[in-house]
């Protein structure tokens, strides 16, 4: 009997998100005998990761037809058809169209060149309708936009995603819909540049209309959450929601990338350091118990010590808790790549460790703060789940999986609340 094609995803929760897509559609294609690898392009070493996991799959599945799509794909589609191993690379708006596995399970060598990569900047519509999302049996992930309008010079991903496209109010609402109704107590919204949605829909409405929609007409979800969002794109509906939705998770991670004013003009952000100071200040002041994470790039070019202390110093102005720290790398495409006077990669590397020091302390603080607090708790598993703010709880009794738990916190362990 044929077996079904195998994947690997890479990157970000989009790209596992079409990755749960083209299981779909490669299945309802017939297509067989298939590795495909959804590759990310966020980084120089993103790419070499992928290339090297080419090579690993290969060795392991040597009479499979491997495919290569995603975001280095899109990129670099030559990069990856020069590789030996590789039988076909597909772009990212390829591999959501179902006549593309259908080629391929009908005449894979036959059926077209080995490369098909289209521009993506000719792409005007995101497919989120294609599956009802994706996750544990506790959560879901729904992808609302795709792609991105601005053009930071450290970013590649706009090359590999296109221009910002949204999915429309009503289907995101339908496909909630059938979530809950399938059992899911949480969604999640997903997307490239979140707050860029509606700007291409009719009347051009903002990502806090969108909220406010489904918890209006989903009055059975019993969480939402948005994932990372640009803080100066966030408008008045969203500030709304904070303040008066309970169902809208008091969680959000933001895309901050640098505390420094100069660096985050020459990275062509779109907003300053006091900027970020004053959204944060303004939301746990419409939401007391509001945590923040945060993207914060080190080492990007120019950057001096000073500069880099005011990244440091934005972990507790804006009392940021769950950080993502990238090690700038430079990435072949962008600007930032031909900026004169790039760190030092040591100097890089121990600047991401004082940030990654500092978010460990801002952890710590967050977890000691919820001693003796009752937080309501969504089990991942039978011993784990996640409170309101994201943070991790153990339980050393068995809870029914996919649940919401109303449960005191009394410990610490392993960077875990006990509960």
């Amino acid at each position: 009997m044929p077996a079904p094609p195998k994947f690997t995803t890479l990157g970000c929760r989009l790209n596992a998100y079409e990755t749960e897509a083209m299981k779909e559609l490669s299945q309802t294609a017939g297509l067989d005998n298939a590795v495909v690898v959804n590759t990310c392009a966020v980084t120089a070493e993103a790419v070499r990761k992928a290339r090297q996991e080419i090579r690993r799959l290969r060795r392991d599945n040597p009479k499979a037809r491997i495919i290569v799509t995603g975001c280095a794909a899109q990129t670099e589609p030559e990069t990856f058809a020069a590789m030996q191993e590789v039988d076909k690379v597909i772009g990212n708006h390829e591999k959501m169209r179902p006549e593309t596995w259908a080629g391929m399970a009908t005449d894979f060598l036959g059926q077209t060149e080995k490369v098909q990569v289209d521009d993506i900047m000719s792409v005007t519509e995101t497919a989120g309708h294609l599956i009802d999302g994706f996750g544990s049996r506790s959560r879901a992930y729904v992808q609302v936009q795709n792609g991105c309008d601005h053009r930071c010079t450290f970013c590649i991903i706009p090359y590999g995603r296109g221009n910002s496209r949204s999915v429309a109010a009503g289907v995101v609402v339908d496909q909630i819909k059938r979530l809950v109704d399938s059992g899911y107590h949480e969604v999640v919204l997903t997307g490239v540049d979140l707050t860029s949605w509606g700007a291409d829909l009719p009347m051009q409405p903002r990502l806090g209309d969108l909220v406010l929609r489904i918890l209006r007409l989903v009055p059975d979800l019993a969480r939402l959450r948005i994932s990372s969002i640009d803080s100066i794109e966030a408008d008045e509906a969203l500030m709304q929601a904070i303040a008066t939705e309970p169902r809208l998770m008091p969680h959000l991670h933001l895309s901050l990338q640098h505390g420094d004013d100069l660096i985050l003009k020459r990275m062509a952000r779109r907003h300053l350091r006091d900027d970020a100071i004053a959204f944060c200040e303004e939301a746990r002041a419409l939401r007391p118990d509001m945590t923040f994470g945060a993207d914060i790039i080190a080492g990007f070019p120019t950057e001096t010590e000073a500069h880099f202390e005011n990244s440091l110093k934005l972990v507790g102005d804006c009392d940021l808790t769950w950080l993502h720290v990238f090690p700038y790398s430079k990435r072949s495409g962008t600007p930032a790549a031909k900026i004169p006077n790039q760190v030092d990669g040591n100097v890089i590397k121990s600047r991401a460790a004082r940030l990654r020091a500092a978010g460990e302390a801002q952890v710590a603080r967050h977890l000691a703060d919820q001693l003796g607090k009752t937080h309501h708790i969504l089990m991942e598993n039978p011993h784990m789940g996640r409170t309101e703010q994201f943070t991790e709880v153990h339980f050393e009794r068995a809870q029914p999986e996919g649940q919401i738990v109303t449960a005191k916190i009394t410990g610490i362990r392993d960077g875990q609340l006990l509960a």
